[in-house]
């Protein structure tokens, strides 16, 4: 080799990396290629490890949210509840064009694909990468993932775990399952999570109920809920929420999933205004509680509830619950001031209506409004029924074939002593109650009696039947074991009951003796159960001949007695008044042959932590009792229930009239109370409503026995307000351990 060619030589090797032979040395296209494949090989085995290392995570909280859907009887809402506006439904309620429009509108390759468009997931990653924020392009089964397994956060970490589970969820499992739990928990606006809650805010409408074109809207408003929400949008949106439905449509008719000369016939649907959820305001809150009370019972705990998904159908009528609203209102609420008045602020109503041949409860009134007054005045047993209870103890002698203690049975024509503070004859508890205002009845009819409410004869009368035997009978009405003392004082009812449970026991006089157990829920629907409705008529817990003599008796309180408020020629009528001990509680328990209601007001002070204290002077009335603000509320109530009036009667059977006994021999010298019973005008006799009871049903008259009365060992005041005027801090008469109200 020559000297040129060795300096050229040398000049070659002496060229640093820098210069261009350095170069090209480098970046040949064995090197090159080899790079790229060893990179592919590394993303390779990286996305291998991170296929591996990613599995199906657990559902996140929200994804499987729900709300619980209340209805009235007719199927229209009452309430929502929950954090989250989602009702899930199978994919088979939603109508298949419905279906469609959801793949046309986001992913038109859905039924073919591998659950990930790798180019939009590219594109994503690429705009997140550079900092663009959100970039679309996800499949159906991408968005998926990301509503119910992941989060909406547009990291890279985010969007590679979301491509793995997209992966294995198209694997695992079927295309008409992705697409229910897409639709299902993608966010359409107005509240709105899941197909069903959308169709009910932006259509009125089940999801089962949509049209094709209403499921385009439906589907496109997915892209941008606030943007395209029709109320709400402006010009540019809601010219853009047309062309994607327009799209949507078009892509249908591409995939021969609707037909062209459908589709051409096809006009934009425009949804209603947004409408405010239903809250748990006013008295829907009470009918809620009601009812998640009742599923409780029927075995629905409270996690299962709280967890949503349940679609609970009350039998509570909305035009029977909306009159009730509005007769409080009318009849009571009107006419306080609670503002001005600290009598009128401590003033609460409660009511419970039942069909007494079902047991379903139409309407209920638990107080002025649920998230202002917590507690259900219709539910609370805090309080007594006072002489609501006396219709029971004639139950009870009815049906035990009780005698009185001359011997004589006991029928509403049986005669008892009705003097005022009279002491009980046959108990080893003494007891002597005063009637309303001291007044002496003498000799007085079972009938008229009732009709006035004397507290002197019911008082006997309970003594007569045995206090165990009158507990027992009104347990099996259906009043609770509360407070129960098994003593004569019963008869002024001191035990605690609510208006739902005197309902339930006065259904039952309605229902002829057949047990009435009021139920608010007609129906519970779960996707994983469903809960039986309560059976709410049940045995025959008193005879047919016991009960209809106590509902010929309350007719009586109606017609001429201390519920006359509640008389009127529209509907047939039996009910019974009562009020507690210093006015604390006043009572109006009554139906017709189609309506059992029982109306109450409580006196509570807010300002003394809930006590009771005495309604006397609300609204400037003086008195509060019974027949007063509770009777007008029944009557205004029933005869708006009732459609203005009914023609229906009561299908009485066999009344029992009792016995008589004999009057005084000539030789005895009567005193004008006993011979001239001297009863008030409006407690005026009714007519026997049935001739005396064949030999075969009427018991043997047992013995008479003499009378020595035991005295008295005090004067005071038992009978409740609206009998008497009961001065606070006074006690029973004749009882020296028996404190009233306990």
């Amino acid at each position: 080799m020559g000297r040129a060619d060795e300096r050229r030589a040398r000049t070659r090797g002496s060229r640093g990396p820098g210069e261009k032979g350095g170069i090209r040395g480098l970046f040949t296209w064995k090197r090159m290629l080899g790079t790229f494949f060893g990179a592919c090989l590394l993303v390779m085995a990286a996305f291998a490890a991170l296929y591996v290392y990613v599995d199906v995570p657990a559902a996140n909280a929200d994804a499987e949210k729900q709300s619980n859907v209340y209805e009235y009887s007719d199927g229209t809402l009452l309430a929502r509840s929950g954090t989250v506006n989602r009702e899930i439904v199978d994919l088979a309620q939603v109508p298949k064009d419905v279906q469609h429009t959801f793949v046309a509108a986001e992913n038109k390759s859905f039924y073919q694909d591998k659950g990930v468009d790798l180019k939009g997931t590219t594109r994503a990653l690429l705009s997140t990468l550079s900092g663009k924020g959100k970039q679309g392009g996800s499949t159906i089964t991408q968005q998926y993932v990301k509503n119910y397994y992941l989060t909406q956060d547009p990291t890279v970490s985010r969007k590679l775990k979301e491509l793995v589970i997209s992966l294995k969820v198209d694997q695992r499992m079927t295309k008409d399952d992705i697409l229910a739990g897409y639709i299902n928990t993608a966010y359409y606006g107005r509240g709105a999570s899941g197909i069903q809650a959308a169709a009910q805010a932006y259509y009125g409408v089940d999801a089962e109920k949509l049209n094709v074109s209403q499921g385009a809207y439906l589907a496109s408003v997915l892209q941008a809920p606030s943007q395209y929400d029709w109320s709400s949008a402006t010009d540019t949106g809601k010219r853009l929420v047309k062309d994607r439905w327009a799209y949507t449509l078009d892509n249908m008719v591409e995939q021969g999933w609707l037909d062209a000369s459908a589709r051409a016939g096809l006009k934009f649907p425009v949804p209603q205004e947004p409408k405010a959820a239903p809250g748990l305001e006013g008295q829907t809150g009470y009918l809620v509680e009601a009812a998640n009370d009742e599923l409780e019972k029927q075995g629905v705990t409270e996690e299962q509830l709280s967890a949503g998904g349940w679609t609970i159908t009350l039998n509570v009528d909305k035009k029977k619950q909306k009159q009730l609203e509005k007769s409080v209102d009318a009849e009571l609420e009107s006419k306080l001031n609670r503002e001005g008045s600290k009598v009128d602020a401590t003033v609460q109503a409660g009511a419970t209506s039942v069909d007494p041949k079902t047991g379903a409860v139409v309407a209920l009134y638990g107080g002025t409004s649920a998230t202002e007054h917590y507690i259900s005045n219709a539910t609370r047993r805090d309080y007594q029924p006072a002489s609501t209870f006396k219709p029971l103890v004639l139950a009870s002698a009815l049906e035990n074939g009780s005698v009185t203690q001359d011997g004589n049975t006991i029928g509403l024509n049986t005669v008892y002593d009705g003097t005022s503070k009279r002491p009980v004859v046959g108990s080893d508890t003494p007891f002597a109650p005063e009637n309303e205002d001291d007044q002496d009845y003498g000799r007085i009819s079972v009938q008229r009696a009732l009709n006035s409410s004397v507290n002197s004869v019911f008082a006997q009368m309970v003594v007569d039947v045995g206090p165990k035997n009158v507990k027992q009978t009104a347990l099996s009405l259906g009043l609770p074991d509360e407070n129960f003392p098994e003593r004569p004082a019963i008869t002024l009812g001191t035990m605690n009951a609510s208006t739902w449970d005197m309902a339930g026991a006065y259904a039952t006089l309605d229902n002829h003796g057949k047990k009435v157990t009021p139920f608010i829920v007609k129906k519970a629907e779960h996707r994983d159960r469903e809960v039986e409705a309560v059976d709410g008529v049940g045995e025959q817990v008193i005879s047919r001949t016991s009960a209809d003599t106590v509902t010929s008796g309350l007719t009586g309180v109606v017609d001429s007695g201390s519920g006359s408020a509640a008389n009127t020629t529209a509907y047939e009528a039996a009910g019974k008044t009562g009020t507690s001990e210093n006015n604390k509680a006043a009572w109006f328990a009554g139906y017709t042959p189609e309506l059992t209601t029982v109306v109450a007001l409580y006196g509570e002070s807010p300002a003394k932590g809930g006590a009771q204290v005495s309604l006397t002077g609300t609204a400037n009335s003086g008195r509060a009792n019974g027949g007063g603000f509770p009777a007008r509320i029944w009557a205004d109530y029933t005869l708006g229930a009732l459609g203005g009036g009914s023609d229906a009667r009561f299908d009485l059977g066999h009344v029992e009239a009792g016995e008589v006994a004999p009057p005084p021999t000539p030789s005895a010298t009567p005193s004008e109370s006993e011979t001239a019973s001297p009863t008030p005008s409006s407690a005026s006799p009714t007519p026997s409503r049935s001739s005396e009871p064949p030999a075969s049903e009427s018991p043997s008259p047992t013995p008479s026995r003499s009378i020595s009365p035991t005295p008295s060992t005090s004067s005071s005041s038992t009978e409740d307000p609206e009998e008497d005027d009961q001065q606070p801090g006074e006690r029973p008469g004749g009882s020296d351990d028996f404190t009233w109200g306990q």
